[in-house]
């Protein structure tokens, strides 16, 4: 079930991964281009990836490593970071980090 927002259809029902450690809502515009609004409280998580995102954080911080790198990346509010589609990346936060991810 979704409803319209300005626009936009919301998934009502939270998406929860890694026991509530991430919490979000899926979104869908009108174009049929799809993204989700979340939050991660502290923990180091690993998130794989089916289509192409951008993380893009709109309060707190956190530090991410995509695969086949050994570096942690800052990435602060009014930052983003892509991730390649069927792919990974490791994200460490110490403070709830308040995202939006673009999908495709």
């Amino acid at each position: 079930m979704s409803t319209p927002l300005n626009g936009l259809s919301v998934k009502p029902q939270a998406n929860v991964y890694f026991d509530g450690k991430c919490v979000s809502h899926s979104l869908t515009r009108a174009d049929g281009t799809t993204l989700s609004v979340g939050v991660i409280l502290p923990a180091t998580l690993t998130f794989n990836t089916g289509a192409a995102e951008i993380m893009e954080c709109v309060g707190g911080w956190c530090e991410y490593k995509l695969a086949g790198s050994d570096q942690w990346v800052r990435s602060s509010a009014g930052e983003k970071f892509a991730i390649p589609a069927n792919s990974s990346f490791d994200i460490r936060v110490t403070e709830p980090y308040h995202y939006i991810c673009h999908f495709g």
